[in-house]
């Protein structure tokens, strides 16, 4: 529960808003899908999605992560867990399909990369505000069959996820996994509920955490109580029905925050 030191030996620069901290230290026993808490020392700690067993790819959107962009190889962050309930591991004989939006790629990537070496038939759709801002796009076509799509049509197809969801036979793919904007994943989740998809489809959420192992409920959502940190942050589609999912999330006081 304590957090360990870790080194960090690379950076990598994956798009203008975007970067990759690589560390000393492999996370063997890490899902993909789980979490570690990093500490930013002197700002914060925050949880964070793993990209590969010893990385983390991170999006400057705050303080924290505009502390952590500041860093240099050789500087060190502080990381507890992994944490959570990670994907459920496809077997090698099921056809799987991904679908990530903007930084929620990250908990995918290490889905794919699980996916790819064990010979899983995957497809995944892989949306992004603009061209620069599309991640591991190598990463995925040399997992598997790739669609891209951005909202200002700079690369590939204009458009968002949902558009080539809704041309794709759901029917065809024995498990489904996504992550992004919850807004974009609330209306993946409407597409799936008519096709009678929830059951074999796993979402990824992102809430406010503090202490990431289930104790203080920051992160509880209506109205089954589910905790993200503890219970998630991957939940099956049933899950989530009649939940505030999609309709609302909480700030650091528990108030509600409207999408």
């Amino acid at each position: 529960m304590y957090p360990i030191d870790v080194t960090i030996t690379k950076i990598i620069e994956e798009t203008p808003s975007t970067r990759t901290f690589v560390f000393d230290r492999n996370f063997d026993e890490a899902i993909a899908g789980q979490f570690v808490m990093v500490w930013i020392r002197g700002v914060d700690e925050i949880p964070m999605g793993l990209s590969s067993k010893n990385s983390i790819t991170v999006q400057k959107v705050g303080d924290a992560t505009e502390k952590m962009f500041a860093l240099k190889e050789g500087d060190t962050l502080g990381i507890r867990g992994p944490f959570g309930k990670g994907f459920t591991l496809p077997d090698k004989d099921e056809k799987i399909l991904l679908i990530a939006g903007g930084v929620g790629t990250v908990p995918l990537a290490l889905l794919a990369e699980y996916a790819s070496s064990t010979g899983v038939c995957m497809s995944t759709i892989l949306g992004a505000r603009n061209a620069d801002e599309l991640l591991f796009v190598d990463h995925f076509t040399s997992c598997g069959e790739l669609h891209l799509t951005t909202d200002d049509g700079s690369a590939h197809r204009c458009g968002f996820v949902t558009d080539i969801l809704a041309e794709t036979d759901i029917k065809a793919y024995d498990r489904i996994y996504t992550c992004g904007p919850e807004m974009m994943m609330k209306a993946i989740f409407g597409m799936l509920e008519k096709e009678d998809a929830l059951e074999k489809t796993e979402f990824s959420l992102h809430r406010y955490f503090k202490c990431g192992i289930g104790v203080c409920g920051a992160c509880c959502m209506d109205k089954k109580g589910l905790r993200v940190c503890k219970d998630g942050p991957v939940f099956n589609g049933l899950q989530l029905i009649d939940s505030e999912f999609g309709n609302y999330m909480r700030g650091p006081s528990g108030n509600k925050k409207q999408f």
